[in-house]
């Protein structure tokens, strides 16, 4: 921060917030014409141990991956290895769904998330694998499944024959509708592989990671030797009425979706990331794209949060109008791990956050620094709308409990003192209703939109693009 009073005002909003969300530890990095001048680490890293954090604590950097992803695609395709607009079964033949053609799905559209394909249940079947039977038994999250009923999915072929197999329907034509996919990112990375001849991990180490100088950064822990400043993974559970915070040591992992999420990194690195995105293509002095292909990741092609005026580039949400100027970003969730990144290359400013718990705080906590920078008050937001007052009967209508498909993460909506509250791993925020079927998740930029049958009965909601269907009434407060 720039003053006393701006670096005050955000250390006790984030103090603020760890305490409210039982969070252990959290780092975070701003950087102004890619010079770093706040660099701090809150809380713990190991709460046991008493180790701190820093910006050189490794933690999970969730689906901001994704953005990697893409920079190894468009790389490809200024070596002429591929095009975007390329078919998808151009590299992946075997890439077909048992109620729909796969012939006009490109890569464009993965990338985009907008191929048609809806979310799938296949993710316990794509993490099972790596858990051994002490840390499954150790794992909250993973104890809600019958592991014993999950065939695991390792290979890429298995993952097409997997996706073969699944009786869906597509949500229409590609192009035409926008939902976020973990599924298509994860093929995305047999792309690079079979385009480049490299393994997705050994390419994104040899022509980003490496000219990035991200030497705390990998898909694997033991690629970074004798470094002990590694988070661990924690999460919530409920304990005699109370939730609590424990650690779970296994750190999630998927040979065939590591494109869509499971890159390791830490603040530092990260900032050398997103000056990609601040210079047109270049780290220090070394090219990582042209100036063409990173305006083409941070082109808007699809409106993925109307409320919050977000769309979708490749890998990267492109915000055209955060607080009277263009933002680019993307967040990035798992167990144990969450984070944050902001670049607005027109003012020279990056920024990243990570944490080591997952309760979807790190996009407030970044808005909050960029804010107090900027003199705002830390909570403030760009998004424009009016009150849309709703009676406690009328609220009652969209309580419940709602899970996604791959039956991991859940969400339970709750009537509390006359407001909804969404409760996601188990922590409580308040939801503000801005328009019809249409509320504000208090303290970020997103929204959930609860989603109707052809009953006019509450059935879905839509956070972000990830679908959570209802499965059970929820108990009024």
């Amino acid at each position: 921060m720039q003053t006393k009073e701006q670096t005050e005002l955000f250390e006790d909003y984030v103090q603020k917030v760890m305490k409210e969300n039982q969070i252990p530890g959290v780092a975070v990095g701003l950087a102004k014409d890619g010079q770093l001048f706040f660099g701090k680490g809150f809380g713990y890293r190991d709460v046991e141990k008493q180790l701190e954090v820093t910006i050189d604590t490794v933690f999970a950097i969730g689906s901001i991956t994704k953005s990697f992803t893409c920079v190894a695609i468009m790389q490809l395709q200024e070596a002429g290895k591929i095009s975007v607009h390329d078919p998808v079964k151009k590299y992946l033949p075997n890439f077909r769904l048992k109620n729909g053609s796969t012939e006009p799905i490109t890569i464009h559209h993965f990338m985009t998330h907008t191929s048609g394909i809806p979310a799938l249940p296949s993710s316990p079947a794509l993490l099972f694998h790596t858990a051994t039977d002490e840390e499954f038994r150790n794992d909250p999250q993973l104890l809600q499944m019958n592991r014993e009923e999950i065939k695991p999915v390792e290979t890429y072929e298995e993952y097409l024959d997997y996706i073969a197999q699944m009786d869906f329907e597509l949500l229409g034509p590609p192009g035409t509708q926008w939902l976020y996919n973990n599924d298509c990112y994860g093929l995305l990375g047999a792309i690079v592989e079979r385009a480049s001849g490299q393994s997705y991990e050994e390419y994104v180490k040899e022509h980003i990671l490496q000219p990035a100088g991200m030497y705390n950064s990998s898909f694997f822990l033991d690629d970074l030797g004798v470094n002990d400043n590694i988070t661990s993974l924690y999460v919530t559970r409920e304990k005699s009425g109370k939730q609590i915070v424990i650690p779970s040591p296994n750190w999630w992992d998927s040979t065939v979706q590591r494109a869509a999420g499971f890159l390791k990194s830490s603040v530092r690195d990260m900032l050398n990331y997103t000056e990609i995105f601040r210079t047109g293509g270049l780290v220090g002095n070394n090219r990582i794209l042209t100036s063409e292909s990173v305006g083409l990741m941070t082109n808007s092609y699809f409106e993925c949060n109307p409320i919050a005026g977000e769309n979708y580039g490749y890998g990267l949400l492109v915000i055209p109008e955060y607080h009277g100027t263009g933002m680019v970003g993307h967040a990035g969730g798992m167990k144990g791990g969450e984070s944050q990144m902001h670049i607005i290359a027109e003012k020279g400013l990056t920024g990243i956050v990570m944490s080591n718990l997952f309760v979807k705080v790190s996009t407030a906590i970044m808005n909050a620094a960029f804010n107090c920078l900027e003199n705002r008050s830390p909570e403030a937001t760009h998004i424009i709308f009016k009150d849309y007052p709703v009676s406690s009967e009328n609220l009652a209508q969209f309580i419940g409990e709602f899970q996604e498909a791959a039956k991991i993460l859940s969400l339970s909506v709750r009537l509390e003192e006359g407001q909804l509250h969404l409760y996601m791993n188990n922590q409580p925020t308040a939801l503000k209703p801005i328009d019809e079927d249409l509320f504000l998740i208090e303290g970020s930029t997103n929204a959930v939109r609860f989603i109707r049958d052809e009953n006019n009965e509450i059935c879905k909601i839509d956070l972000g693009g990830f679908h959570f269907s209802k499965v059970q009434e929820a108990a009024k407060s």
